[in-house]
């Protein structure tokens, strides 16, 4: 019986979030405890909730701060000098164009955040895309899997979800996980590189100023181009005529003068009142000191990005009213991914202390041929494809996940495998019809979600099982 609830359960909460009639807080809350009132447990709620809500506090106060650190650093401006690089390093040379889409969507995926990142990603490239004619399937397909691949970073979802599914330390997850993912990235590169040569090939290279000329005679309409910068503000850009103002900037298509060219494709305004130009190198220095120090494993994820978003906070903006409106920029962001966190210390909870976990994982010890169990994790990370596209990630990573390390523990397959085998599938999953991101991406780019479907389903995959293999090739999975 409490098999069957087990999958009922799982199976409710999945078809709910899926047909969006329920929020996931909504449906991690009520389902599991409308479920532990059916065994007739209902009266150890409170237990199995607190239990849960003791084990992920650490997760969500990583992810809370986290999100608020690199939040201020696009405030702040640490990213604008690596958007103007990579816009001058393209030129309007359709490889280099693909290689710098996929290299500035990997480096802003960094805050944690798929729609920020598209955002920024989007409104950087999207002129340089229109104006040469060059696929933008192809700007959206690289966008969405550098970002998959970067999305398996701590605070960015996935990593946390598996953590806190399975009452594991996020840094042990990730870290050793790191070669394979780096990997990932490269195939990412080097498919963007194949791919920006096949627009090469199509469409010639031409001079920035020759595609700002002919641009002139054919530019007509008017493209609104929105811009995150941390805050979710936006602004309206002219494709034909100069920036009106606000977090982004279009490119003047009769200004045929080459100095300036990386001013007029800006993505971030220039003068937003938060920039602190003169901390930019102290910006970097304690950005590049955190990552170091989260890789080291010198003190707990969560204690760094603590003092991190302090010591950000306290140095660029040392007045307390403007680090008040700094987190309240942010708090949409903080709010919904740590309260998601303790929603499914109720999901976790429930599923755990009610034992319903430990019978399904031992039905599907049953169910799955006896010669595939010692290679659970290499049987969850083949999953992970079609399961992360098909349904969220807070189904997979809290109703799937459980059952399959519970499975998996039965034939000596530790956890930590499982829960590293589980981040295959995130490139494929940011193009999932499930992430509301990936339609911020194609709206943005004016891209049918089919067309990009088409075009990235193929690459994303193959991105996934690069990574899986080199996880077994170096011993990781």
């Amino acid at each position: 019986m409490l098999t069957i609830l087990g999958f009922a359960m799982i199976a409710t909460f999945l078809v709910l979030i899926m047909m969006k009639k329920m929020s996931p807080i909504a449906a991690l809350v009520l389902i599991p405890a409308l479920f532990c009132v059916f065994v007739g447990k209902g009266a150890k709620l409170g237990d199995y909730v607190l239990d849960g809500v003791t084990d992920l506090a650490p997760t969500a106060a990583m992810l809370m701060f986290a999100i608020v650190y690199f939040g201020v650093m696009i405030d702040v401006g640490l990213f604008d000098p690596i958007v103007r690089g990579i816009l001058k390093f393209c030129k309007a040379d359709p490889m280099r164009i693909v290689v710098g889409t996929a290299i500035l969507a990997a480096i802003v995926s960094l805050d944690g955040d798929g729609s920020t990142t598209f955002m920024i990603t989007v409104s950087a490239m999207y002129p340089l895309y229109k104006r040469l004619k060059m696929s933008l399937v192809v700007m959206t397909g690289v966008a969405a899997m550098a970002n998959g691949v970067m999305n398996t970073l701590p605070w960015g979802g996935p990593t946390a979800r598996a953590a806190t599914a399975l009452k594991l330390d996020a840094s042990d997850i990730f870290v050793p996980m790191i070669p394979a993912l780096a990997v990932g990235l490269v195939a990412v590169f080097v498919l963007s590189y194949f791919l920006g040569l096949r627009e090469r090939k199509r469409l010639g290279v031409l001079t920035l100023d020759q595609v700002l000329v002919e641009d002139k005679a054919e530019e007509k309409e008017t493209e609104t181009v929105l811009v995150g910068a941390g805050s979710g503000s936006g602004s309206g850009a002219s494709g034909t005529g100069k920036a009106t103002g606000g977090a982004g900037s279009g490119t003047d298509a009769g200004d045929d003068d080459e100095e300036g060219d990386a001013e007029r494709f800006q993505v971030l305004d220039p003068n937003r009142p938060t920039l602190r130009p003169k901390l930019y190198w102290f910006n970097a220095l304690l950005t590049g000191a955190l990552l170091t120090a989260m890789i080291m494993e010198w003190l707990p994820i969560p204690v760094l990005f603590l003092l991190g978003a302090a010591l950000a906070l306290t140095v660029n903006f040392p007045h307390i009213p403007d680090q008040k409106a700094r987190l309240a920029a942010h708090a949409d962001n903080v709010l919904n991914v740590s309260g998601m966190v303790f929603a499914a210390a109720v999901f976790t909870g429930v599923l755990q202390g009610t034992g319903m976990v430990d019978h399904m994982a031992r039905w599907m010890v049953d169910v799955i041929p006896e010669g595939m169990g010692p290679h659970m994790a290499l049987v969850t990370g083949v999953l992970s494809l079609p399961l992360t596209y098909f349904m969220s990630n807070d189904g997979f990573y809290f109703g799937v996940l459980p059952v399959l390390a519970e499975a998996g523990a039965a034939h000596g397959v530790t956890p930590l495998e499982m829960a590293r085998a589980s981040l295959v599938g995130q490139p494929l999953h940011m193009s999932s019809p499930l992430v509301p991101a990936v339609y911020v991406l194609v709206g943005m780019a004016k891209v049918e979600f089919g067309d990009h479907t088409k075009f990235v389903v193929k690459w994303a995959a193959l991105t996934c099982l690069i990574i899986l293999a080199a996880g077994i090739l170096f011993g990781i999975i």
